[in-house]
């Protein structure tokens, strides 16, 4: 009781400070069930702590900071109150906190995130994208060196690997490791994570790849399991490219001028398969002709695939350089506990941002985290109050306030016309409402 009490006494008295447009994203959990999913995370009673301790880092998230904690940040209590607490977090309650959740428990609370966005339409199901990401890490640690590109020196990298849904943009999942995980080794394990997370029946959806995953054992245990087909480019290396130039013409079906397709089987000197080799080959003339190459694991038509498809590959990269700043950008300690719990939260952090921007529109929609966080969340002013059973947050001259005011304004009654309950169960029962002045 201690915390309402705390909460309630620092509405009664007002608030004015920074961070108010993160008030924001309240309507975004309500609709998400963030609360739900950091209960069953946390694994404790509603009254408790942890649970806003957890939302508190989604918050930091939202934020593109590593942290607003108490000997940083002491007169920015209030950030604390947008997740019910009356103060903000230590580093050691936090560290204690995350430290004393496995891996498992982050990687269920991915589950449940993801097949609630699922349930929401933020999946389409049909098309993926994996890739590793990785940032330098200053760790002291002895570990093994990676290099970022293939010009870069080999470097301390920290690694994580991403699943994308290619037609929305939007991630499922993501696990991460050591920096002696492989690709090869990661990829089983976060393709289980997305397949909880699809729709059952939904058909077999074509994983995106690029050459690093252009592995054996790692395509037959793709094409074994049943649930993915898995395209992945081929090292155009000497001998395969004269093989591909010494192909009968007749083979090439011409789709436009210098460009054709090609289909064949493949079975890699190693073993396995047999798998579909699809070939797109360039040019008109026949001593000028240049060829990409890639290995499926299913039978696709090739120019869909090839044409349609592959291209979408790089929207992770434009997930990467426009959601990174949310906590995917830097690497901390080396104790998976603690950095499966905060990537997550920023998943979660992720999610509600998602709903924000396609409320808002466009220039929103296309603003990165950082910029988003530093003009919209920071960049509001008002002040926060209580009446009767409603916070009512009040914002002066704030930018495009007729558009935020047809999402915001009433919002309990715009949270009931969609059939979710308007209360903030993590503000002691309080309902949330704006206005612009």
């Amino acid at each position: 009781m201690s915390l309402e009490r705390g909460v309630r006494q620092a509405l009664a008295d007002k608030v004015s400070g920074s961070h108010l447009g993160m008030w924001l994203l309240v309507a975004e959990h309500l609709r998400l069930g963030t609360w739900g999913l950091l209960l069953g995370w946390a694994g404790r009673p509603a009254g408790r702590a942890e649970p806003r301790l957890a939302l508190q880092l989604v918050h930091e998230a939202a934020m593109c900071v590593a942290g607003l904690r108490a000997n940083r940040s002491l007169p920015q209590a209030s950030f604390g109150l947008l997740s019910g607490l009356p103060f903000l977090a230590s580093d050691p309650a936090v560290h204690d906190l995350l430290g004393g959740h496995p891996v498992e428990d982050a990687l269920r609370l991915q589950r449940g995130l993801s097949l609630r966005r699922q349930a929401l339409g933020h999946f389409a199901g049909r098309l993926l994208v994996i890739d590793p990401h990785r940032v330098r890490s200053h760790s002291k640690r002895l570990m093994r060196r990676r290099r970022k590109s293939p010009s870069a020196d080999p470097s301390k990298l920290a690694q994580t690997f991403f699943a994308l849904d290619a037609d929305t943009r939007q991630p499922v999942c993501f696990t991460t490791g050591t920096a002696s995980r492989t690709v090869a080794q990661a990829t089983p394990g976060l393709l289980d994570l997305v397949a909880d997370a699809l729709p059952p029946g939904g058909g077999k959806p074509l994983v995106l790849a690029d050459a690093e995953h252009f592995s054996v054992g790692l395509m037959g245990r793709v094409r074994d399991g049943g649930r993915f087909d898995l395209l992945v480019p081929v090292i155009l290396r000497p001998k395969e490219l004269d093989r591909l130039r010494g192909l009968d013409p007749g083979t090439f079906t011409p789709r436009w001028a210098g460009y054709a397709t090609a289909r064949l089987p493949y079975r890699p000197t190693r073993g396995g398969g047999p798998y579909t080799l699809l070939v797109q080959r360039f040019g008109e003339r026949a001593g000028e002709y240049k060829f990409n190459a890639f290995v499926c694991t299913g039978q696709r038509e090739e120019l869909e695939v090839l044409t349609g498809d592959y291209p979408k590959r790089w929207h992770i990269e434009e997930f990467f350089n426009l959601e990174q700043g949310l906590g995917w950008d830097r690497a901390g300690s080396q104790n998976l506990n603690i950095r499966y719990g905060q990537m997550t939260m920023a998943l979660i952090a992720q999610a509600a941002l998602c709903g924000l921007r396609r409320r808002l529109g466009e220039p929103y929609a296309g603003w990165e985290a950082g910029h988003l966080a530093r003009d919209l969340l920071s960049g509001l002013e008002g002040d926060v109050r209580v009446t009767q059973d409603t916070i009512l947050v009040t914002y002066y001259n704030a930018p495009d306030a007729h558009r935020l005011r047809g999402h915001y304004e009433n919002l309990p009654g715009k949270l009931v016309a969609e059939g979710i309950d308007p209360t903030v169960p993590w503000l002691y029962g309080y309902k949330l409402d704006f206005r612009f002045r």
